[in-house]
């Protein structure tokens, strides 16, 4: 009688589970990047192109599936498909719970974690500058501490090590920043020579707008993802003198105006239609310079006079101004204000 009262009852809450949801607990529609860059497809498949990189830490929506590919939103916002291994699904209250959980950030271009405190012990997985992880602690409450490493959790709950100098306390690190723009110029130049690659987001491989997107969320401020998107952020830059100048083939630029150093400047054509279509972005380094990726992370010059002159198929369009001369930006949150990072 027991097993028969058993099965009755499994087979009533299977019915009340089918009819009613809620029953078996919270949907898995959110989840937490797991892997160190995360590669989003504008279709679900490997051969489809590459729309954008999310890091790890970072909160995502689902929005569907399709065999083992997941369609995920992602802060900036972004759409696109990811394979189901490379996010931790969860409901919303373990994501809720996982946002206010005491984190590190990565601060170095590229590092590891170890299944123990040692660089010759299997590695789990790699880190790149600006993924997240949570905080390991003992027993005692006190964060793992061990040969100069620190221990983390990943999204999944997996453990390791990472060695201490590579990161920093998140929260610390989220409330230290400031965009000036000798901040912002000089985590651009830090990644002169980096690849360039359609839809990269991360100290592997930029696209322009990836990487002037990264330069500001590395001092803490959060950009669309882009370069259409990025060109409605901030403040407009008066720039017609200098495109009045540029007009001229082969003249020489003595005066680029109001640019100032921290600048994002765009580039594009006209369509048919007479409407500005921006394709590039770059950021003005001062100087009649820019750094942007375009075939590689580099320097180009503004002045046509200069050897290594900007000879895109684009031309400049806009200039915009992300933040005030003390890091404040003008339009964009800052990452310690973000439900995304950071419980209020």
């Amino acid at each position: 009688m027991m097993k028969l009262y058993s099965k009755a009852a499994l087979a009533a809450a299977t019915l009340l589970t089918a009819v009613c949801p809620a029953l078996s607990g919270q949907e898995k529609d959110r989840g937490v990047v797991e892997l160190s860059v995360c590669f989003m497809r504008e279709k679900p498949g490997y051969e489809e192109e590459l729309g954008n990189q999310a890091l790890m830490g970072t909160p995502v929506e689902i929005l569907g599936k399709e065999g083992y590919w997941l369609k995920i939103k992602s802060p900036e916002p972004y759409v696109a498909w990811v394979n189901e291994m490379a996010v931790t699904l969860m409901d919303s209250l373990e994501v809720k719970s996982y946002i206010a959980d005491p984190k590190y950030i990565c601060v170095a271009k590229q590092s590891e974690i170890w299944t123990s405190p040692s660089s010759k012990s299997l590695r789990v997985c790699d880190l790149v500058q600006g993924d997240i992880v949570r905080i390991w602690y003992n027993d005692k409450g006190r964060p793992v501490k061990s040969g100069g490493c620190l221990g983390v959790i990943l999204p999944s709950g997996r453990k390791g090590y990472v060695r201490a100098e590579d990161l920093q306390d998140f929260s610390s690190w989220a409330g230290s920043r400031q965009a000036t723009a000798d901040n912002v110029v000089n985590t651009a130049m830090s990644f002169n020579g980096a690849p360039y690659m359609w839809g990269g987001a991360s100290s592997k491989a930029f696209d322009c707008s990836g990487l002037t997107r990264t330069a500001f969320l590395l001092n803490g401020v959060l950009l669309p993802r882009n370069a259409s998107q990025q060109v409605h952020s901030g403040i407009e830059v008066n720039i017609d003198e200098l495109k009045a100048a540029l007009a001229v083939p082969g003249a020489p630029v003595t005066s680029f105006g109001d640019l100032q150093k921290g600048d994002l400047l765009f580039f594009g054509r006209k369509g048919a239609d007479g409407r500005e279509r921006i394709t590039h972005v770059g950021l003005y380094i001062g100087g009649g310079r820019l750094i942007h990726s375009s075939h590689m992370v580099r320097i180009n010059s503004l002045n046509p006079a200069e050897p290594d002159y900007y000879t895109g198929s684009t031309r400049l369009l806009k200039a915009r101004r992300m933040c005030a001369p003390d890091g404040t930006p003008y339009t964009e949150p800052l990452i310690k204000d973000s439900p995304y990072y950071f419980s209020k």
